[in-house]
């Protein structure tokens, strides 16, 4: 049975919109009407509940109208006027259902054009590769818990292309053809699950730091080390530390196109999600706690080893830092995915959707890296040479 699809339809002329980051609206494909997320929010809610009342009143109406059914027998298949029963077609090589494959999948009817299509089962907006009109699957988000919130899009799918591009420039060891031969293999911009950790960390570290000193005494030069155990207490209050909730989302590519402006975040609502594409949780809060407390503690501890100062060195040796877990709320976050290729290799980049920080991975030209390692050799030999004349 196929999922329920919603596509938001412009109440003017009932094209399909889209949500536009640049202006923040929705706008329509065909006629250029926009409106703002709230007002479409409010037309569907009240059209979705004059359908539910007719609706109602049609089943209600059917089921008094019902006639007895009687049973129809079944006719054999005859080829023609022969009279003969049809052998049946050979179906035995026809598997009977998806079998497990089927766990990780979802049907989905586009209420546009009426396309059957499959999607990942936790995909909760997409868009129909027939019609292309922008698809809600509202049954996508049953059975776990709704989004607090949302950041909007501030970065269309033009704007990641040219940033992506700028991305390439300034780097020294990157292929001098990976530009020109390298293209964009796909590009898409996703809402994607996190979790917001609010909470706070106390507690003391020790530190062992040095303290060096080097003199002359006739004809010996005397390096002196003065060893140290250094105690640091102090507190540490953390809010809207994220964590991605999406198995499929590489956590360092994530965590590293950080930090959000949690002051434009709204209330969520699906009215945001049309163009893009919107995934469900699959790895719970309390899943990502143990995640949460490793950052929390390295935070902690580096804020503590910034104020030991005026040593040589400093080497952390024990902690005793205690968690105080406090709010959690849920919310989905703009994520631009792309992916290039280049020699027969895809590189993945990831683009914050709000600020525009990109990270990813870059190929490296081995004969730069090679010209490299010889060209400062040879300046170091020639500043040896310099100095033992």
């Amino acid at each position: 049975m196929a999922t329920q699809v919603t596509n938001y339809q412009c109440p003017t002329c009932t094209g399909p919109l889209h949500f536009d980051s640049e202006s923040g609206r929705l706008v329509c494909d065909y006629c250029g009407s926009s409106f703002t997320p709230e007002e479409i929010e409010k037309y569907y809610s009240k059209k979705d509940e004059k359908a539910a009342e007719a609706f109602q009143k049609e089943e209600a109406k059917a089921d008094q109208e019902k006639p007895e059914e009687e049973p129809v027998p079944e006719d054999p298949v005859v080829l023609g006027d022969t009279g003969e029963q049809a052998d049946p077609w050979d179906a035995s090589d026809i598997s009977s259902d998806w079998g497990a494959e089927s766990e990780g999948m979802r049907a989905y009817s586009c209420p546009s054009c009426g396309a059957e299509l499959l999607c990942d089962e936790t995909t909760a907006a997409t868009s129909c590769p027939y019609c292309g009109n922008p698809t809600i699957i509202p049954g996508q988000f049953a059975g776990t818990l709704k989004p607090d919130y949302i950041i909007p899009f501030k970065y269309d799918q033009k704007q990641a292309e040219s940033t992506l591009k700028n991305f390439y420039r300034g780097k020294f060891l990157l292929p001098g053809a990976f530009t020109k031969e390298s293209h964009i293999r796909e590009i898409k911009g996703i809402y994607v699950p996190f979790w917001l950790f609010d909470g706070s960390a106390a507690g003391e570290a020790t530190f062992r730091a040095t303290r060096v000193r080097s003199y002359r005494r006739g004809d010996y030069e005397i390096t002196e080390t003065d060893h140290f155990q250094v105690y640091r207490s102090g507190s540490l209050d953390f809010e809207k530390l994220p964590a991605d909730g999406a198995t499929k989302m590489p956590d360092g590519h994530m965590d590293a196109i950080e930090p959000f402006n949690y002051q434009e975040m709204k209330p969520f609502s699906t009215a945001y999600l049309p163009g893009y594409l919107a995934d469900k949780y699959d790895v719970t809060a309390k899943e990502n706690i143990p995640r949460i407390e490793r950052r929390v503690k390295k935070t902690a501890l580096a804020k503590m080893e910034q104020t030991v100062n005026g040593f040589a060195s400093c080497t952390y040796e024990r902690d005793n830092l205690r968690i105080h877990q406090g709010k959690v709320s849920y919310a989905l976050l703009p994520v631009w995915m792309l992916t290039t290729r280049w020699g027969g290799k895809n590189y993945l980049f990831a683009m914050n959707g709000q600020t525009g920080k990109i990270v990813g991975d870059l190929p490296v030209s081995m004969a730069k890296l090679v010209g490299l390692f010889f060209g400062l050799t040879a300046v170091l030999t020639t500043v040896l040479s310099f100095f033992m004349m």
